[in-house]
């Protein structure tokens, strides 16, 4: 049976966090609300846990969740490299709804899924969120739904879509966006690469935006590539 939370009541607030650090220790999985939409997240450092996430979703290994971080330090430790245009994103838009794909540390003993040598990082702008990643390090955490249905806005959504495979729902009331995060991979301008940025899904942070940081080095957009629409709040990946 699943526990529930209402961490806007300073009673719950406290039980409810620890509740949730013990299900992390435990490799059991928590939703949890982010300034995008709900995530469902597990200790990046345990397969099992980052398994049970999958499954709980109904996702292979070929869709590995990204990272959630408590800040940019955490950040360095997980990856390869910050090229300095990175640098610029992050102090722009951290913490927010911005994703980075980077390379990943390579002497970090994990297993996110079919990552190809790559991590999806992102620092949340939302307390409980941060709190949580303070306390118990860097999470593995992905939208709170069933793959294929739109991404939980609300903690009733997240508990109709996952019930008892998630042990403890932390409520934070309705997310303040409910626009999913923008994903980018910026793998191309490590080791001095001047590979353009490519957006793989355009959310919270918009390509405008994104441009007015890197220049000439966002690849232009494809003309074919779908709209954002409601496409923001399906299941793409990240929160």
């Amino acid at each position: 049976m699943s526990d529930l939370f209402d961490c806007r009541d300073a009673e719950q607030l406290l039980p409810g966090m620890r509740k949730a650090r013990q299900a992390i220790g435990r490799g059991e999985l928590v939703v949890l609300p982010t300034d995008t939409v709900y995530g469902v997240g597990a200790d990046a450092f345990s397969a099992a846990a980052v398994q049970r996430l999958l499954d709980a979703k109904g996702r292979g290994r070929q869709s590995p969740p990204p990272v959630l971080v408590a800040g940019v330090a955490t950040m360095r430790a997980l990856v390869a490299e910050v090229p300095p245009q990175v640098e610029r994103l992050v102090e722009a838009f951290w913490p927010g709804g911005l994703t980075i794909v980077l390379p990943a540390q390579p002497s970090l003993s994990w297993d996110l899924g079919e990552t190809h040598g790559t991590v999806a990082v992102r620092m949340p702008a939302e307390r409980i969120a941060l709190e949580l990643l303070e306390e118990c390090g860097p999470l593995a955490v992905s939208s709170a739904n069933l793959t294929g249905r739109p991404a939980a806005v609300d903690v009733d959504s997240a508990r109709a879509m996952l019930g008892d495979s998630v042990s403890v729902y932390l409520d934070g009331g309705p997310a303040s966006t409910g626009v999913a995060s923008t994903i980018i991979d910026a793998t191309g301008l490590v080791a001095g690469g001047t590979r353009p940025v490519r957006v793989l899904r355009e959310g919270a942070v918009s390509r405008a935006q994104l441009g007015e940081v890197l220049g000439d080095l966002l690849e232009p957009a494809d003309p074919d590539a779908p709209l954002l629409g409601d496409g923001a709040r399906t299941d793409a990946g990240p929160a």
